[in-house]
């Protein structure tokens, strides 16, 4: 089943409510929240505030990425705030199964994230012990940015290294994703699909995108090797 996860960072801030409603109404499965904080991204975005008041708002689960240096330090805070996947990056988190079994003893679903350059044999010793992959099909710290071609590659990489272990996760991409895009990163293993100007500048409004970009990766589903 794939999943549609439109990122908020592409939302219009002043009117949050009224964008998590039209997502809510247009069929997505989750609520993507990027927070940043100008160190490890070149961005500073939202925290725990926000997190906290989308929570409030909304029954969709939020699917919290954290790009920030040291992510550890801040589990509690976040899985507090109503995150209900956190998402640490390889790259930021120096005790990574301490944090990855931290998210879960807390009540969420742990997820990992790999930075473009990242190889994927970096996730040889956690693999088992995650609920979802997230492929950074970008440079984190921006939206609106192209998706990089040699990324579908490493999607089917990853999907075949989860399939050859027997393992269930989810494999999540982010990173200029739209319509064009998505069926072939589905086609690859992906099965979770974040989009944000994809979905929330689209000229024809937020259900007509969730459900354009829904209808692209099902027809992909076809494609996936098995």
């Amino acid at each position: 089943m794939i999943k549609i996860a439109p990122s908020i960072l592409a939302a219009d801030f002043a009117y949050l409510g009224e964008a998590i409603r039209a997502i809510e109404a247009g069929g997505a499965d989750y609520v993507h929240v990027d927070v940043m904080d100008g160190v490890f991204v070149p961005n500073i975005s939202i925290g725990l505030p926000v997190v906290a008041a989308l929570r409030k708002i909304t029954q969709l689960p939020l699917d919290v990425h954290l790009m920030i240096a040291a992510p550890d330090r801040y589990i509690a805070d976040f899985i507090g705030a109503g995150a209900s996947i956190l998402t640490v990056h390889v790259e930021a988190c120096t005790h990574l199964h301490r944090a990855v079994q931290q998210i879960r003893e807390m009540g969420a679903r742990p997820g990992i994230t790999l930075n473009p350059a990242t190889p994927l044999d970096t996730l040889a010793e956690i693999l088992p012990y995650v609920d979802q992959v997230l492929v950074m099909s970008v440079n984190p710290g921006f939206g609106g940015q192209s998706y990089i071609p040699t990324m579908t590659d490493k999607i089917a990489r990853l999907r075949q290294m989860i399939q050859s272990r027997g393992l269930d996760i989810d494999v999540e991409v982010d990173g200029g994703i739209d319509v064009h895009t998505a069926p072939a990163t589905v086609a690859a293993g992906a099965n979770v699909l974040v989009a944000g100007t994809a979905v929330f500048r689209h000229e024809a409004g937020v259900t007509a995108a969730i459900a354009a970009l829904r209808e692209a990766a099902q027809g992909a589903l076809g494609r996936q090797a098995p």
